[in-house]
């Protein structure tokens, strides 16, 4: 029981720590061209990512608040962002 307290509370600093990181500022930093590891640098490891037809979509955040960074050949082609401080 005390060791699913400790991982629980492992996971949300991990969490609120992504969180810190999605902001305008970073943003602003990825530029097309960039690799997923250079944009993983930035901005953390991702939450969720897909792949298609050779292009890779990832999120960081949530439905509310999200960084979508498009990398096709592991290079960003496309970015959108919402609700970011």
């Amino acid at each position: 029981m005390k060791m699913i307290r400790i991982l629980s509370l492992v996971g949300l600093v991990l969490l609120l720590a992504a969180c810190n990181r999605l902001t305008v500022e970073n943003y602003g930093k990825i530029k097309n061209g960039m690799s997923y590891d250079e944009v993983k640098a930035i901005i953390g490891a991702p939450t969720k990512c897909s792949e298609a037809l050779g292009i890779r979509i990832c999120t960081w955040g949530d439905d509310k608040r999200f960084i979508n960074v498009n990398f096709v050949a592991d290079k960003v082609v496309l970015t959108a962002a919402d609700n970011l401080n």
